[in-house]
């Protein structure tokens, strides 16, 4: 009589694999996010820190704050409107207007997000 040997897996051998993948990955994903907001924190803060600059550039030029951000380029201050990486959108950046001049145009730009970075200061405040 010739044995025939089956070739597989036994149950206690596919539980044990997926308790240790399971022990992995509660160790890996709560840093994985968090990680991910501390990307999107360092984007939000640098597009901030670009445009502002392009912002005092265009004034340091012509005398006069730009009307949008669309005037910056145009102008070739930026390349494109810069993206707030917590709303996902170029279109939530709320505007300072310069003391003492019409409320169209744009001394500072802040995001439009709502809620707290990781330093606990809120977005809109950055």
């Amino acid at each position: 009589m010739v044995k025939i040997r089956v070739c597989g897996f036994t149950l206690v051998e596919l539980l044990v694999v997926l308790a240790i993948l399971a022990t992995l990955l509660t160790i890996v994903a709560p840093r994985y996010s968090g990680s991910v907001d501390r990307a999107k924190e360092a984007v939000l803060k640098e597009n901030l820190s670009t445009t502002r600059d392009a912002i005092d550039k265009f004034h340091a030029d012509t005398g006069a704050y730009p009307d949008s951000l669309n005037t910056l380029m145009a102008r070739k201050y930026l390349r494109k409107i810069p993206l707030d990486p917590i709303t996902d959108s170029t279109t939530t950046w709320v505007f300072t207007p310069p003391l003492g001049q019409g409320q169209e145009k744009i001394a500072d730009i802040h995001s439009g997000a709502t809620g707290t970075g990781s330093d606990g200061t809120a977005f809109q405040e950055w």
